[in-house]
């Protein structure tokens, strides 16, 4: 019934319309609840279920798992150091290709842009963040790979530096590192530009009455605002960096060892439990990966809450500034 309608009603036809909004709404409340509770269940029975399978490895190796270096699985040396290098090694590399890439087409959309190139320019971003992983893999595979190969030369001493040490296959870190920023770009880019058109107009506004200049609006005033939901969507993208599990796996060598170099095959976590999980046969093997599994669960997850956090503070902090209605100045 409508506001008018019911205020014409009897009282206790009113009554009972409101009683039954209010036990809708209650049902309601209680279905939200409990589809948020399962979600928060379906979180812990995954960690839980992935300790299981990971305890005997927890029981037989501990902490050696993540110091060790030699990974055997054949002679029973299980040591994931170089996993967690690639890891780290890969997304940081990623992330200082995507960053500055991805704050550009963040500033042109939000402040620098022509108007009618913004919605065309955004349309592209979710483009790229549409595209399945195992199609940027492949494309890596196939082409990007070779080009690196044919653009450095197999042995590109010329260059100089720890960088670039040893045999150019194309296949390596530095191909891992190139797909994992584009495919890092849509992240950084769109988050960075939600956070700063949470910035009020107003700062906006009162700058360019003061004579700054549109780059000196963005400059001084919206990263300096924004800077802490910027962090969050860095923090968002190396959290998708670190579990990006098939694109890396087509690319990056797959050769578990320690090296600086951008041109040596690396190995990450994701890519060695999509590898050897199928063919692990021990349980220790198993649970090995399992470690690895709930290590890799345990840093996205951090990583995710963290860029959550700070992307929710830099937009409330930035909703706060805004004048209420009716509000004196």
């Amino acid at each position: 019934m409508t506001e008018r309608a019911l205020s014409n009603a009897p009282h206790s036809l009113r009554f009972a319309a409101e009683g039954r909004g209010r036990s809708a709404d209650r049902t309601l409340g209680a279905i939200g609840a409990g589809a948020a509770g399962a979600l928060g269940l379906v979180l812990v029975g995954v960690a839980v279920s992935v300790a299981r399978i990971a305890w005997p490895s927890i029981r037989a190796t501990g902490a050696a798992l993540v110091v060790g270096h030699v990974w055997d699985p054949s002679r029973g040396s299980y040591g994931a150091l170089a996993f967690v290098w690639g890891t780290i090694f890969t997304s940081f590399i990623a992330l200082a290709l995507a960053v500055p890439i991805g704050l550009g087409v963040a500033v042109f959309l939000t402040d620098l842009g022509p108007r009618r190139l913004r919605k065309p320019v955004s349309s592209l971003v979710e483009l790229l963040a549409a595209i399945p992983s195992v199609v940027y893999g492949l494309w890596a595979a196939l082409v990007l790979a070779p080009l690196i190969r044919e653009t450095l030369g197999p042995e590109p001493n010329v260059l100089g530096g720890v960088l670039f040490r040893g045999p150019n296959m194309g296949f390596g870190v530095l191909c891992a590192s190139l797909v994992l920023a584009i495919m890092l770009l849509p992240t950084v880019a769109s988050v960075s530009r939600d956070v700063m058109r949470a910035v009020p107009a107003e700062l906006r506004e009162g700058a360019l009455a003061l004579g700054a200049t549109p780059w000196d609006v963005v400059r001084l005033v919206v990263l300096p605002h924004a800077r802490q939901g910027i962090l969050g969507a860095i923090l968002l993208g190396f959290g998708r960096a670190v579990g990006e599990t098939m694109a890396v796996a087509a690319v990056v060598g797959s050769r578990a060892e320690l090296s600086l170099s951008l041109l040596s095959p690396a190995y990450t976590m994701s890519s060695v439990i999509a590898n050897e999980f199928p063919v692990a046969s021990s349980e220790i093997h198993v649970g090995a990966l399992a470690e690895i599994g709930l290590l890799l669960f345990s840093l996205t997850l951090a990583f995710n809450i963290a860029a959550r956090l700070l992307v929710a503070r830099s937009t409330g902090d930035r909703a706060a500034l805004r004048p209420r209605a009716g509000a004196r100045g």
